[in-house]
């Protein structure tokens, strides 16, 4: 159980105040949230991972019969390695707890999931009220664009099979063609990297283990950190410009500019959009890029280190 109890010992640190609040601070996922997106990613990889194996091994330690099925394969030796045999009584405890984390984490999932399906059900069938009808002799099925009758400007995608850019008339009555070309980019933006996934597993894990920091970080960082990669990936088509009027156009009337709104990253992508911070150089996106990879394999080193060491 030493392994078992190293690789916890890795979720401590990872998970723990210190880290996701210094990465929180960190000023560089500002000027490139891509990066940023991915070492939060890698972060909670490494937690999950560290929590996967360790389950794996207590399992194998506490139950005969999962420690025939996981090593089977391997020559006694690298059982040893593991020193499996004499499990204390605390494992079997360790071990229950972990199974149960683990099934919680697969239940908040599924219910993320199925509401978000729920959710997108409900604005289907509305939206398909609301749509005006075709003339007579066009196809009726929707393409890709649909454009809604309403004085209330807006503009969102709709996630799902297939996805859907909506746009309202108030919005193409405000808007001039190019701030509704920087609008349809940004929203094709979230399409194309398929934000929904990555904010459907922050907001699973943040809400099934609310007092974990990192979760709670990496559920906060990722809803902010998508829309500014998508205004970054907007404004590189149109102009910072142009993307920031159009931000303006279509939330002006929620208070955008009020330092007192609850939309307050609202205005803070105005003000990043106007004054766009340096990226980094190309050298240290790829420097932090590798690094965060290489995080989640520090659970399967510790994993798999020993019955690799005990075969040579």
């Amino acid at each position: 159980m030493t392994y078992c109890l190293l690789l916890l010992s890795v979720v401590a640190l990872t998970a723990a105040v210190p880290v996701p609040r210094a990465l929180t601070r960190s000023a560089w996922p500002e000027r490139e949230p891509v990066v940023g997106l991915w070492v939060w990613q890698c972060l909670v990889a490494t937690v999950l991972l560290c929590c996967l194996t360790a389950l794996v091994l207590g399992a194998a330690a506490v139950f005969h019969t999962v420690r025939a099925q996981v090593f089977a394969p391997a020559p006694a030796s690298v059982t040893e390695a593991y020193d499996l045999s004499a499990a204390p009584l605390w494992a079997a405890t360790l071990t229950v707890l972990l199974a149960c984390g683990a099934a919680w984490t697969t239940a908040m999932l599924a219910r993320e999931l199925f509401e978000a399906r729920r959710r997108r059900g409900r604005a289907r069938a509305l939206l398909r009220e609301r749509a005006p009808d075709l003339p007579a002799g066009l196809p009726s099925a929707r393409g890709p664009l649909l454009v809604l009758e309403d004085e209330y400007p807006d503009a969102w995608w709709m996630p799902g099979s297939p996805a859907q850019l909506i746009v309202t008339t108030g919005a193409l009555h405000r808007l001039t063609s190019h701030q509704l070309d920087a609008v349809l980019t940004h929203e094709r933006g979230h399409a194309r990297a398929h934000h929904d996934w990555l904010l459907h597993l922050s907001t699973a894990l943040a809400t099934g283990f609310p007092r974990v920091p990192l979760f709670a970080h990496f559920c906060d960082q990722t809803h902010r950190l998508v829309e500014l990669a998508a205004d970054d990936t907007a404004s590189r088509r149109c102009g910072h410009l142009t993307t920031a009027l159009a931000l303006i156009e279509l939330n002006q009337h929620r208070g955008v500019l009020s330092c007192a709104s609850s939309r307050r990253l609202l205005g803070e992508r105005v003000d990043r959009l106007l004054q766009p911070p340096p990226r980094l150089l190309r050298r240290h996106r790829a420097l932090t890029t590798t690094a965060a990879a290489l995080v989640p394999l520090l659970p399967l080193l510790i994993t798999f280190v020993p019955g690799l060491a005990a075969l040579s």
